[in-house]
């Protein structure tokens, strides 16, 4: 049974909603007001995302009710992605303390490894790993660092939206070419889900996602890439490479802010994009520039692992290698010197 009019559906159901969680924000004067750490200067309403939360779960309910997901997959991801949502949404609403929060998000992504069976075998260049339990706990922690970095990537209007949006429709793509058509709903529900509050983040946002909305996204895709490496082990590595921009600037800066002993639970707008809009003094172009490097970059990298059977590894590497040269350009995670008054 296709569920194509769900499509449509989703997108208005998630586009009505943020409106009325932004009424609700406005009036509970919930909103992120600009500090030394900001990469905006307008008090703006936060915990849009919630909208994203909510109309994807749901949506996976049809999926499930239609047979497009098998059951355990449903169980997962929506016991895993309501518990990153619930801790995210009540960061939003009152600071809870980093060591509980990352609690939370481990317990989270063991209720989804669970539901997924772990880390299937993985084939690096040409070579099968059997991980055993210590492929577990790397999916354990892959997980984990998904949903942070995707938060810690949500620091200028729309840019965490786009990345979603590309990273799932270009996944359809090799899901398509590579005849594994039933794993497509998921992610392009996502997208539906995603578009409905991307209106109302694109630049200049009239909303934020906050914290509930980027934890949620980065674990769902985290989820979806290891339900695509049971499936085929080319498609984990094109989810690699179609989330690189996120994974190469996230993790660079944090190693570079580990390395100099920073605290690195502690808010900071030192990411390669953040200085880039400080750069350029807006938003947009930043945004922009992320969806064409995900189009013309990643996508024929990606799709070159799954057409013409390019080895994962190389093709990960040859993706990555530009994003850092990029990431180092733009000062990811060097130490701000100057205070600057970026527009938002």
């Amino acid at each position: 049974m296709s569920v194509w009019w769900l499509l449509p559906l989703v997108v208005g159901f998630s586009f009505f909603l943020t409106a009325a969680l932004r009424r609700y924000a406005l009036a509970r004067s919930m909103m992120d007001v600009p500090n030394e750490r900001s990469s905006h200067s307008i008090p703006t309403p936060r915990g849009g995302g919630v909208a994203i939360v909510i109309t994807f779960l749901f949506s996976l309910v049809s999926l499930c009710w239609t047979g497009w997901i098998d059951m355990a997959f449903f169980i997962g991801a929506f016991g895993t992605g309501a518990m990153v949502a619930v801790i995210g949404f009540m960061d939003d609403h009152g600071h809870i303390a980093a060591r509980w929060r990352l609690l939370g998000h481990f317990v989270a992504g063991g209720w989804a490894l669970f539901w997924l069976g772990g880390l299937p075998e993985l084939e690096v260049a040409s070579v099968v790993l059997h991980l055993g339990w210590i492929g577990g706990a790397f999916a354990l922690f892959y997980l984990v660092w998904m949903l942070n970095l995707y938060n810690f990537m949500d620091g200028i209007d729309g840019i965490a939206s786009v990345e979603a949006v590309c990273a799932c429709l270009g996944v359809c793509i090799l899901y398509g070419i590579s005849g594994h058509q039933a794993l497509i709903w998921a992610p392009l529900l996502m997208v539906a889900a995603v578009a409905g509050f991307l209106i109302w983040n694109f630049p200049p946002a009239k909303i934020f996602m906050g914290d509930a909305g980027s934890g949620f996204l980065g674990i769902m895709l985290g989820m979806f890439s290891l339900q695509a490496a049971n499936v085929d082990s080319r498609l984990f590595w094109g989810w690699l490479i179609l989330l690189g921009v996120f994974i190469v600037d996230a993790t660079f800066t944090l190693l570079r802010r580990l390395a100099r002993g920073d605290k690195v639970y502690e808010a900071h707008r030192s990411h390669a994009y953040q200085y880039a809009s400080r750069l350029y003094g807006r938003h947009l172009p930043v945004t922009m520039t992320v969806l064409l490097i995900n189009v013309f970059w990643l996508l024929p990298i990606a799709f070159s692992v799954i057409r013409f059977n390019v080895d994962g590894v190389l093709a990960t590497i040859v993706a990555y290698v530009p994003l850092l040269v990029m990431a180092l350009r733009y000062r990811a995670g060097e130490l701000e010197v100057k205070a600057v008054n970026p527009k938002r």
